[in-house]
């Protein structure tokens, strides 16, 4: 009896956990975030709910074409919390992609959320990588219209692979799923990792790695 008692209080242990993984529900109707306090919380501090007015769940430009000139070839319009207070604790924000001829969004992570894309414009190559041991790369390529799914912490791209500009809207599970670019977080890192260890890592010499932490 006690035996069984343990397994269901450690099977409801694993369920609530489950539970809480993600961002919990609101416990009201909005929570507007307040940037200027000094509270600490896992999130933003509510703004009184009296001071709540319309442009704080409003956001415009998003139709406006981002500049790709960089050396990637793409630029990132985003619609989180920092943008929009009134996503505060609901869960869901909302990024703009605009690629030039052959421009990447470059291999990174969202530690915090799923993504969903949508093409707008243009063809995209997009794919994501599974965790260990298998490191399968997951691949397609998408046309206008064409929706895809990134998985919550797995490695994932997007490559322009059309003639002209590409436009893909995303869709992300968090108020503020971060964002870590692989290459920026391996070869760019403050202070820098031990030259030795990444050199062993990538098996390669570590000249290799001294001209690519010089990259970032």
């Amino acid at each position: 009896m006690a035996c069984h008692n343990i397994m269901i209080l450690s099977l409801l242990a694993i369920t609530f956990t489950l539970v809480i993984a993600f961002e919990p529900s609101p416990l009201q109707d909005f929570c507007v975030a307040d940037p200027t306090s000094s509270a600490r919380v896992n999130g933003l501090a509510c703004l009184d709910s009296k001071l709540v007015q319309a442009n704080h769940f409003f956001f415009s430009g998003l139709h406006v074409p981002g500049n790709t000139s960089n050396p990637l070839g793409s630029t990132v319009t985003p619609v989180t919390v920092g943008q929009l207070p009134g996503l505060n604790t609901l869960g869901i924000s909302l990024a703009r992609i605009d690629y030039a001829p052959w421009g990447v969004i470059p291999p990174h992570t969202h530690p915090r959320a799923t993504e969903i894309l949508t093409v707008q414009q243009g063809k995209l190559f997009v794919g994501f990588v599974t965790s260990n041991p298998d490191n399968r790369l997951i691949s397609k390529v998408l046309d206008m219209g064409d929706v895809f799914v990134f998985p919550v912490g797995l490695p994932h791209f997007q490559q322009n692979i059309g003639t002209g500009k590409a436009v893909s809207l995303s869709t992300l599970s968090s108020q503020n799923p971060g964002v870590i670019t692989i290459a920026n977080a391996v070869f760019g890192s403050t202070p820098p990792i031990a030259d030795d260890v990444l050199a062993k890592a990538f098996q390669v010499d570590k000249s290799v790695i001294t001209r690519l932490q010089a990259q970032f």
